[in-house]
């Protein structure tokens, strides 16, 4: 019966460092910024402009 206990605490154990490496250990400097919105300047060019050959 302990010896079950001690496999699930275990199981546990690797589950909460398996969410915690995936959560934590990204980049260095945090997340990406998004870059910033076209000025409203630009041209607009839509999608079926942009496939044309």
């Amino acid at each position: 019966m302990i010896l079950l206990l001690v496999e699930a605490l275990a199981a546990l154990a690797a589950l909460l460092l398996i969410v915690w490496w995936t959560m934590f250990s990204g980049r260095k400097q945090g997340e990406l910024t998004l870059p910033e919105p076209a000025s409203k300047d630009a041209p607009d060019i839509t999608t079926s402009e942009r496939n044309k050959p």
